[in-house]
């Protein structure tokens, strides 16, 4: 008499385990990837050899490709199951899922978004903010006002593709089977260099030097004339404070290294307010042109 194979058991993509442990998918990503189970190649996700041993496997989809998939009875994990569900997030904590962004980045793009507003003593939530399920909090130490989320915020289709655009992760992928989108897509899939205004710009580091100014409340032109006979023209140009910017790429063509030195020079000559952004500067916006701009007496 012959005996049934041990039936094996069933298994859960990623998605449908945050929605067993009833946690933002957003963050289970990012606990797995905190504990070591999984990490970014490419556009993928991989298992690593410890995330093998906690069960972790993968699964073929014509449509989606290979993905990862665990046990059902994964829920039970003493690490998986002491996530906190309802823990409150703020600006600052948002930052380990958009680890390209710093804080005060969030905060405007939350305002940019109507979920909050920024007044003298600090961050104000909004009606549209706290029907999100926002709360007002005040500083014990400084008296500032700033907002809490719940964690599932970082879920949200809107503030997730918000903040994905402007951290230069690319266009989300699409879990396998979720209808949800996967924070740590790969920039290589870069949406078209278009800022949060609607500019058409000319490299990725315009759009980031564009929204940030944007994201600032700060009005400005692109690819500006400067006041002189020959045709000149400034990347930005923001009229509060009569400052020109310009962005400084790496490996710039001679041709065109010979034309932005003559606009630094036409800079000196007519005596104008400039600024310069260099590649190695990308990631530090809120340093160097906040200083940049304040050094002209522009507070943001």
């Amino acid at each position: 008499m012959s005996h049934d194979s041990e039936q094996e058991p069933s298994r859960l993509s990623t998605t449908a385990l945050a929605r067993k442990l009833d946690i933002p998918t957003q963050q289970l990503f990012a606990t797995l990837r905190d504990y070591g189970w999984i990490d970014r190649a490419g556009e993928s996700w991989v298992l690593t050899p410890k995330g093998e041993f906690e069960g972790g496997t993968y699964q073929q989809s014509k449509r989606y490709g290979r993905y990862i998939v665990w046990p059902d009875t994964l829920d039970h994990h003493p690490l998986l199951a002491a996530i906190e569900s309802n823990q409150r997030i703020n600006a600052a904590s948002m930052c380990r899922y958009y680890p390209r962004l710093h804080a005060r980045q969030i905060n405007r793009a939350l305002a940019e978004l109507g979920l909050q507003t920024h007044s003298i003593i600090g961050w104000e939530l909004t009606a549209r903010g706290k029907a999100l399920g926002g709360l007002q909090e005040e500083s014990g130490s400084s008296g500032a006002f700033y907002v809490t989320w719940p964690h599932e915020i970082i879920d949200n289709p809107v503030i997730h593709r918000e903040l994905t655009r402007q951290s230069e992760q690319g266009q989300a992928a699409v879990l396998p089977g979720s209808g949800e989108p996967d924070l740590f897509a790969s920039a290589a899939a870069a949406a078209p260099c278009v800022g949060i205004d609607g500019h058409a710009l000319a490299s990725a580091m315009e759009v980031r030097v564009c929204d940030w100014l944007y994201l600032a409340q700060l009005a400005h032109a692109y690819q500006r004339a400067l006041p002189t006979e020959e045709a000149v023209h400034a990347d930005f140009y923001v009229p509060e404070g009569n400052v020109y910017i310009d962005c400084w790429d790496a490996d710039v063509p001679a041709q065109a290294l010979s034309a932005m030195l003559r606009k630094r020079e036409l800079y000196s000559i007519l005596k104008l307010r400039h600024i310069e952004i260099n590649a190695v500067d990308i990631d530090r916006l809120d340093e160097v042109l906040g200083r940049g701009l304040l050094a002209f007496g522009i507070r943001r």
